[in-house]
């Protein structure tokens, strides 16, 4: 049986990786699921199991699991084309005979209205129809959503959104990271057929981070809150995709209907500290 890792050389799976290891697991314990095998190289070296698989090519999967595994299965970044790639590993963990399919969704699940969630749905969806024991992680907003993008902030100023008085309980990558690495070592616990509403312990409002960033870098920092359509129109003039643009006006906005505000205590249950707070990331950010 190996702990298996899919998108293993993306932000969010190589902490997990790195959370494995950390906690005990054997490297030759794990296997890191990748595109892209000279990605992995450095995985490799560290003793872990490398697996080559496309989520776009269904064929390649079929080597992806082993019966046993206890998989997680990293969402794809690929907006738009995620439900067929993660219907592919679906039924290769289920041809397999995983012990445990653990999925990174969205918070909220069936419950969260806005366009990104659509997928994350379907996924959560088509791991119920398989019959596959699996646990939802249903992770909400990262901080490095929002201070991996401080050069702008700190260059115009403000702080652009159309999302209002909303607030974000959001926790840190590695906080989202460490639970997926509870869940897929911790086998006594009844981690099967849960569901997680991930996020972190404290909303913050866009106010209060703009007077964070503004705290910590010494710039006076604002928030403006505009229209949808203004938000759209800035997005789209700074090169963003219309696509794209679209989904982050509609996920300002439901972050105004407070949709991303939730602080179920999942998260830091989950991984037995308080989660990350914001003003950590800011300064993580800044001394980058």
């Amino acid at each position: 049986m190996s702990i298996v890792v899919t998108g293993a050389t993306g932000h969010l799976g190589r902490l997990v990786i790195d959370g494995l290891l950390a906690t005990g697991v054997p490297a030759g314990d794990i296997a890191a699921v990748v595109r892209n095998k000279e990605k992995a190289a450095g995985l490799a070296a560290r003793g872990v199991e490398v697996r080559v698989a496309d989520y776009d090519a269904p064929e390649t999967l079929a080597d992806a699991f082993r019966s046993g595994d206890r998989a997680l299965l990293v969402s794809g970044s690929e907006i738009g084309r995620r439900v067929p790639q993660h219907r592919a590993v679906i039924d290769a963990a289920k041809a397999a005979g995983v012990a445990l399919l653990a999925y990174t969704g969205v918070l909220g699940g069936p419950d969260a209205d806005f366009s990104l969630a659509d997928e994350h749905k379907a996924t959560e969806e088509a791991i119920l129809d398989s019959g596959l024991p699996y646990t939802f992680l249903r992770n909400g907003w990262y901080h490095e959503n929002f201070t991996e993008h401080l050069a702008p902030v700190l260059e115009h100023g403000a702080v652009l959104t159309n999302a209002g008085r909303g607030r974000v309980a959001s926790a840190s990558r590695a906080d989202y990271a460490a639970a997926a690495v509870a869940v897929l070592t911790d086998e006594g616990r009844g981690h099967e057929g849960k569901a997680y509403e991930l996020s972190g312990d404290v909303a913050w409002s866009f106010d209060e981070y703009a007077a964070e960033v503004t705290k910590q870098s010494g710039k006076e920092i604002v928030h403006r809150s505009v229209t949808p359509e203004e938000n759209r129109a800035v997005l789209l003039g700074a090169g963003v995709p219309a696509p794209f643009a679209d989904i982050l006006v509609d996920v300002d906005t439901a972050i105004g209907r407070g949709l991303l505000a939730g602080t179920s205590g999942d998260l830091a249950r989950l991984i037995g500290r308080p989660t990350t707070p914001v003003a950590a990331a800011v300064a993580e950010a800044l001394a980058r």
